[in-house]
């Protein structure tokens, strides 16, 4: 069902959780390769195991566009079911969204939990949040997104024929549960309000130092990062969404103080009402005057990830704000690509070329950096101190600082 938020959770009073075994489903039409598809579903088995799954087996299947009913095809449908019932398979995720008809469907033909992409991240936020705020940021996103596939959920209580005892009930049952999701969707939105008021207070309190942001794709390295520069212990693993409440620390860089703040890491295919509902939280990026956008650098589709965190940076209204490019993993980066024999000037002219290539690309600073072995992080330092310091000046063209 898509309210069914607990992929992976199973209470044990202590003993360790089990992990569900999944399959994963994608599609290869007219808006993604097949290539491109199995980048996806790359990330899609990244954020099942983040969630607490593990992939068994992936079926992929190339359509025009995707079923009406089923979204795969009946053939590819009977296929998946067979394996289903062969093998200990607990889960299925569709690697898009779908509608509650689809969804409804699958669980009858399949008989087990269906999860699409959405739903997948929805979990995953769900487990990872911690403050209050976070909280309600999510079941608000579940309830929005809850909301249009009540119907497609509703089926079984539908008027789906006509005739004695075929009327009423069903759509009775649907008004009440659109009018409750409802209800509470404007109790969350209430809630949000309130704690956004609270975080603009505590916005104000800070003063008017600069405000630096740390964004980017999941997984890119941002809190690490964010740890090197303000000394502090922010949480960070080698796993999706292992950030999702802003957090802020001020830094202080040759007597010249800074806020820097790490926010929750970007991904394709976001669904919208995730974004919404998190703004607030993004209000830290919103409101800063540089961002610090981290790429990871060893990741085979690094330039996809940028574009979509432009986009979505754009989509915040933060598309106009400096930014420094972070290129970080350049360790992982040498390993993936470099062939071991090269001397050290070869792989220096080979690492110039793409630092040129990358600056000509985006026209801003750029920069390679490990911050696992701290390669280059001084040299970062330095770069941000003499844009904060630019910053002040022109903020207090008047004021003389004593930096």
């Amino acid at each position: 069902m898509a309210t069914d938020w607990n992929i992976g959770k199973q209470k044990g009073n202590g003993l360790k959780r089990k992990l569900e075994n999944a399959i994963l489903v994608g599609l290869i039409h007219r808006e993604f390769s097949e290539e491109e598809i199995n980048e996806h579903l790359d990330e899609l088995e990244f954020l099942a195991h983040t969630a607490g799954a593990v992939t068994v087996k992936r079926f992929v299947q190339r359509l025009d566009h995707p079923d009406i009913r089923t979204f795969v095809g009946k053939g590819k449908l009977q296929e998946i079911s067979e394996y289903v019932d062969s093998h200990d398979i607990e889960l299925v995720i569709f690697d898009e969204d779908l509608s509650g008809k689809q969804q409804n469907n699958l669980e009858k033909e399949l008989k087990i939990k269906i999860v699409d992409r959405s739903t997948l991240i929805l979990d995953i936020f769900a487990n990872r949040a911690q403050t209050a705020q976070a909280k309600t940021q999510v079941e608000l996103a579940q309830m929005q997104y809850l909301l249009p596939r009540l119907r497609g959920l509703w089926t079984h209580l539908e008027r789906q024929r006509g005739g004695i005892g075929m009327r009423g009930p069903g759509e009775k049952e649907i008004e009440t549960d659109r009018r409750i999701v409802r209800d509470k969707i404007a109790m969350l939105k209430t809630k949000l309000e309130k704690i956004d008021k609270q975080n603009v207070t505590q916005r104000k309190n800070r003063g008017d130092l600069i405000r630096v942001a740390l964004v980017g794709y999941t997984n890119a390295g941002k809190s690490t990062l964010m740890n090197l520069l303000s000394k502090s212990d922010v949480f960070a693993e080698d796993k999706l969404f292992a950030t999702l409440d802003t957090t802020v620390r001020k830094v202080v860089f040759e007597r010249m103080p800074f806020l820097l703040s790490d926010t929750v890491g970007f991904i394709r295919k976001l669904p919208h009402h995730l974004v919404e509902s998190f703004k607030s939280t993004l209000d830290e990026t919103r409101e800063s005057d540089l961002i610090l956008h981290v790429i990871d650098l060893s990741h085979p589709q690094y330039e996809d990830h940028i574009q979509t965190v432009e986009s979505t940076l754009r989509e915040l209204d933060c598309g106009d704000k400096p930014v420094i490019m972070i290129f970080n993993k350049i360790d992982q980066y040498r390993e993936q690509y470099f062939d071991q024999l090269l001397d050290r000037g070869t792989r220096q002219d080979l690492e110039d070329q793409l630092m040129e290539s990358l600056s000509k690309r985006y026209q801003v600073p750029c920069l390679f950096i490990s911050a696992k072995t701290r390669e280059n992080v001084e040299q970062l330092r330095q770069i941000l101190t003499e844009k904060i310091r630019g910053l002040y000046e022109v903020r207090y063209p008047y004021q003389v600082k004593s930096f």
